[in-house]
C-alpha cells in the first residue's frame, strides 16, 4: 500500500487539499495530513476562511523515508508559512534527495523554493508566482501540469483534474531515479 504525505498548515487552499486527498483515498492510498503542529488545520476557501481539518501527524513525528510520495497544497498563506519553517524544508527535501514523487500546485513552489529544489526544474504555478520560480532558476511554462522526473506542478484548482491525475500517474511508478533537487 502506498502511503502519501500532504505537507500544510492553516490557510492551504480548501480545494487543493480535498481534491488530490480524495483522489488518492480512491486509488486505496494511506494518506496522512502532516503539519506544524499538533490538532486542526484552516482552510482558506477561495474568499474566505474553510473547514478546519485533523492533523494526523506532526513534522516532528514523520520522515520522508515512512512514505511514498510528498502533496504540497497551495494558498498564499500556507506556504508563505512553511517556506519559513526549517523542518518543513528539510522534509520537502529528503522526498526529492529519496527521489520519490512530488506534487504541489499553485502558490505552494514557495515552500520548494525556500527548500532550494526549484533549480533546472521544468514546472508551472500560479501566474503571480512566475518571476519567483524563474528567479530561483526554474524553467517556468504556463500549462495546467507538468511532470518532470516525478515532480508534477499545475497552476490553480481549475487544473485540479489533470492535477491529480499526474499526481495518481507517477505516485505508482514509484521512485524515479533522475529526480533531483
Amino acid at each position: 500500500m502506498k502511503k502519501i504525505a500532504i505537507l500544510a498548515t492553516n490557510g492551504f487552499e480548501e480545494v487543493e487539499l480535498t481534491s488530490p486527498l480524495e483522489a488518492m483515498k480512491k486509488e486505496g492510498f494511506e494518506v496522512h495530513i502532516i503539519s506544524e503542529e499538533a490538532g486542526k488545520i484552516r482552510a482558506w476557501a477561495s474568499t474566505d476562511w474553510g473547514d478546519e481539518y485533523k492533523v494526523d501527524k506532526t513534522l516532528s513525528e514523520v520522515r520522508a523515508s515512512e512514505y511514498n510520495a510528498l502533496v504540497l497544497p497551495g494558498g498564499v498563506i500556507n506556504p508563505d508559512k512553511l517556506r519559513r519553517n526549517e523542518d518543513a524544508l528539510s522534509f520537502v527535501r529528503d522526498f526529492f534527495e529519496q527521489h520519490k514523487p512530488v506534487a504541489a500546485i499553485c502558490h505552494a513552489p514557495w515552500t520548494l523554493i525556500s527548500a532550494g529544489v526549484v533549480k533546472g526544474r521544468k514546472m508551472t504555478s500560479f501566474n503571480s508566482i512566475k518571476d519567483d520560480l524563474i528567479n530561483a532558476g526554474a524553467e517556468w511554462v504556463d500549462e495546467e501540469v507538468v511532470v518532470d522526473q516525478g515532480f508534477v506542478t499545475s497552476r490553480n484548482p481549475d487544473d485540479l483534474p489533470a492535477f491529480n491525475a499526474k499526481l495518481i500517474e507517477e505516485i505508482k511508478e514509484g521512485k524515479h531515479e533522475l529526480q533531483h533537487a
